[in-house]
């Protein structure tokens, strides 16, 4: 048996197999599509201090080799979800990990306080790098804004804390190094590249919005290499890494690039039992090469030009 056992800083994890946030709803809808106990952990859908009601329809549309959203962060806000959708997700089976987005620092606190009290969460991750929200890249572009944020949630939540991070910057390095630096237990790696979808009868973009986060197979080259930058330049940093991840192939891809653990995102969309497939998968190809452990093989691609 392949020890597929993970530990991201104070966060352990059953398996390194993570669904992602926005994926997956608050979970319950998809409870009749896989086991969920067999997964590494579970990342309901962002919730925001307010509810939200979203962006206006249409927010989905199909792309080449992958999907743009501008949804929005339609969702039920902080108190409903802590009042609602926690007590099932206490009954899981596997590690929940709440995803918060705040319009400002406050918020943030705020949430990530209030969540840190409640019994049954394994972690927090941070969404600041959504691009389809006013204002929502602002704070994830920005080191100093990226390190003070982090500083403060750590301080007022005792639950293991994660950053979210876009890849719409000019060099993520830095970001992620202000994120460890300020106390994050891992950085999770990538959220959705910016892209447009275009109706060139009509003369405008296809999501109300004009432009949305494109997500699957299409970023995965993209995730991959910002996954390996961020490992080779912050070797102690725990990393999750997402982008295209549909396959236990995929996933062992972004593990020896540096990754310690992955999420299952748009692939879910096509195929709700992806994230528990390669949960399967996982095990089978690392006892077919001989690989007692997940972990030993983290971060073990080693560069053509050294």
């Amino acid at each position: 048996m392949v020890d597929l056992r993970v530990t991201l800083g104070r966060l352990s994890l059953q398996n390194p197999v993570l669904v992602a946030s926005g994926t997956f709803g608050y979970v319950r809808e998809m409870a009749g599509f896989v086991r969920l106990d067999r997964l590494g952990g579970v990342v309901p859908k962002t919730v925001t201090f307010r509810p939200r009601a979203g962006n206006p329809t249409p927010r989905t549309v199909e792309t080449a080799s992958g999907l743009l959203n501008a949804i929005g962060l339609d969702n039920d806000g902080v108190h409903h979800f802590r009042d609602h959708h926690l007590p099932y997700l206490r009954t899981v089976g596997t590690a929940v990990i709440a995803n918060i987005a705040g319009e400002d620092e406050d918020q943030f606190v705020e949430m990530a306080e209030m969540l840190g009290a409640e019994p049954g969460l394994a972690a927090v991750e941070l969404n600041i790098s959504c691009p389809n929200v006013s204002h929502g890249l602002d704070l994830g572009v920005d080191p100093v804004l990226v390190g003070r944020l982090v500083r403060r949630v750590r301080a007022a939540c005792p639950l293991p804390i994660i950053a979210k991070l876009t890849p719409n910057v000019t060099s993520i390095v830095p970001i992620a190094a202000a994120a460890a630096e300020a106390g994050a237990d891992a950085v999770c790696l990538i959220n959705t590249l910016r892209g447009m979808a275009v109706n060139w009868r009509t003369r405008r973009p296809i999501l109300a919005y004009d432009v949305g986060g494109l997500s699957g197979p299409a970023i995965k080259p993209v995730a991959l290499r910002i996954v390996w930058e961020v490992a080779r330049a912050l070797p102690g940093l725990p990393i999750i890494g997402v982008g295209g991840i549909a396959s236990a192939e995929d996933a062992l891809e972004f593990l020896v690039a540096g990754a310690s653990a992955v999420q299952i995102g748009t692939a879910t969309f096509y195929n709700p039992a992806a994230a528990e497939n390669v949960v399967d998968d996982l095990g089978r190809l690392l006892d077919e090469a001989g690989v007692a452990a997940v972990a030993p093989i983290v971060g073990t691609l080693r560069s053509n030009r050294s």
